[in-house]
């Protein structure tokens, strides 16, 4: 294996799982977050030599995987065929063991621009310029993406559940 093999190897031994678990937040999807991780390092693999130059290729991926989730969804008009959530009759506890599931649907029946940037500002932990760098636009989409996402998940869910599921999925 020559060098730039081997530091693509170790980037994917030690960044996979990580990246993995972006790719299901931003489709909802076990597999087809397989399928867009595969095809995210496929395509980093092909342009390693320009994304290695860099101090961290992690961002390069991640915008490969956001891209790719977000040019599947208009594909496949995952608009039409989201079916709506509705809330339970009585708001969930923080500690409801169900909670994550709920979350998810809710998290699924976002658009996809609004669903990225909440996995990166939420579940990666990113600043706002960071997640604006990810995706390709300025501070002031993302602040008003989160707003819209997060006015969203507290109609859908309730605004105790919200902020305690957040709490909950880092831990």
């Amino acid at each position: 294996m020559s060098g730039g093999e081997h530091d693509f190897g170790a980037f994917v031994a030690t960044r996979a799982t990580s990246l993995l678990r972006v790719a299901y937040l931003a489709c909802g999807d076990k597999t087809e977050a397989e399928d867009l991780l595969q095809a995210a390092l496929e395509r980093t693999y092909r342009n390693w030599d320009r994304v290695a130059c860099h101090d961290n290729p992690e961002p390069y991926v991640r915008r490969v995987i956001i891209n790719a989730a977000i040019s599947r969804a208009r594909r496949r008009a995952i608009f039409s065929i989201i079916p709506m959530y509705s809330p339970p009759e009585t708001p969930a506890r923080a500690s409801d063991p169900d909670l994550l599931h709920v979350l998810m649907e809710a998290l699924r029946a976002l658009p996809p621009r609004q669903r990225a940037v909440i996995v990166l500002r939420y579940w990666e932990d990113l600043t706002e310029a960071q997640t604006a760098e990810v995706l390709g636009c300025a501070v002031g989409t993302v602040k008003s993406q989160a707003s819209k996402a997060m006015a969203k998940l507290r109609s859908a869910l309730g605004r105790e559940p919200l902020e305690g599921a957040i709490k909950d999925a880092h831990a």
